[in-house]
């Protein structure tokens, strides 16, 4: 019985390695894309709003597709579809087909993170003790791999349809071989799959609330170190891309140690001393006098959301009858904040002043940490394992 539930906590990992991959080799490839169809600002920013649109229209059904063909099928088929949509993508003609077609993947990226979220609440609560966090440290290091081979295609001269299509094959094939040793979880008959569309209620709501506010804390800063950097501190670009990566390095380390700390000190104290740690890094940007000292206060911010969005899931998927469905509510409140983050930032920012947009965002974290509690049902380490049917 353990070693069904080991090995589906490393194919688990897999998969998320294999999506964050996917995510990542598009990313370093967008340049590649723009100038092939002649995209300026406008029409490539239009384009790249539509896979969150994609993903928010779709994550509500996806707890109905996980309920129907039981979830190890589910992941399977669709990071299969993920994998390969991005070697579609670098194919289309115009910036029209390329809307569309991003439209497209990203349903069947916000569909396979909600599938593959469930799965690892599954496993997490089989094998007793906290995952999550770590999960989602391996989309990040898939991120930071996919979009390291783009770079290198790029530089080497590879065109984006030939790495895009390798890559998306290579990671289909991947993500489906490490599927099967999901765990076996049998669908739910039509008559008791729950409802067709899920949005969050009750305490689902509140957990969804507090991943708001940390997406939208890694949202912003993401989006917008970088120029905090160059316009508010007179860095130069080098210096400013630094933002960025401290930001991100602290993102993923955090969330592959997360999991220890959370097994030590429980969801909620973490959670808590993360949230503190994230308003000091705001604190230090919004009075920074110095590009460095910018740089470690949004390295510190990273650190402080970077464990609360996959404990928000694993809470989610521990509440209530239908952990898919509750996971795919929570992921649309907390993703949707994504995509609202750059563009309310900029309108603050535009209203007031850059420094003030990151009080605000100190402000958010301030709040995840007040809510903590609202995560307790992530705290699983103490609970006995559940039994695995083969």
């Amino acid at each position: 019985m353990t070693s069904v539930v080991t090995r589906a906590r490393w194919a688990v990992a897999t998969v998320f390695a294999v999506h964050g991959a996917v995510s990542g080799s598009f990313a370093s490839r967008i340049p590649w894309i723009a100038e092939n169809l002649d995209l300026n600002e406008g029409a490539l920013g239009l384009a790249l709003i539509m896979p969150a649109v994609g993903s928010l229209s779709t994550m509500p059904f996806a707890g109905r597709l996980v309920q129907r063909w039981g979830g190890r099928t589910t992941t399977r088929v669709l990071i299969a579809a993920w994998s390969l949509a991005i070697g579609v993508v670098a194919l289309a003609p115009s910036q029209w087909a390329l809307m569309g077609m991003l439209l497209l993947a990203g349903a069947a990226a916000g569909t396979s993170d909600i599938a593959m979220n469930a799965e690892g609440v599954e496993v997490e609560g089989r094998l007793g003790r906290s995952i999550m966090s770590s999960l989602h440290g391996m989309w990040s290091v898939g991120g930071l791999i996919g979009s390291g081979i783009g770079a290198g295609a790029a530089y080497l001269g590879v065109s984006a349809p030939v790495n895009l299509g390798v890559m998306g094959v290579l990671l289909a094939v991947v993500g489906v071989a490490a599927g099967h040793w999901l765990l076996p979880n049998a669908p739910v008959p039509v008559s008791d799959d729950g409802p067709r569309f899920s949005l969050p209620r009750g305490p689902v709501l509140i957990i969804g609330l507090v991943g708001f506010c940390a997406v939208f804390a890694e949202g912003a800063t993401a989006d917008w170190c970088a120029v905090y950097l160059r316009q508010i501190l007179d860095a130069g670009e080098g210096q400013a891309a630094v933002a960025y990566s401290a930001f991100a390095l602290s993102m993923a380390g955090g969330r592959l140690v997360g999991d220890a700390v959370v097994r030590r000190f429980g969801a909620v104290g973490t959670v808590r001393v993360a949230g503190i740690v994230g308003i000091g890094g705001g604190l230090l940007v919004v009075t920074a006098w110095t590009p460095l000292v910018g740089v470690l206060g949004f390295g510190m911010i990273g650190l402080g959301c970077a464990v609360v969005v996959p404990l928000a899931f694993s809470a989610a998927g521990h509440t209530g009858d239908h952990p898919a469905h509750a996971i795919a509510g929570v992921a649309t409140v907390s993703y949707g904040a994504g995509l609202a983050a750059p563009g309310l930032m900029g309108g603050i920012a535009h209203a007031t002043s850059l420094p003030f947009s990151f009080a605000l965002v100190t402000g958010l974290i301030a709040i995840v940490a007040l809510a903590a509690g609202r995560l307790r049902a992530a705290e699983i380490a103490h609970r006995e394992p559940a039994p695995v049917s083969a």
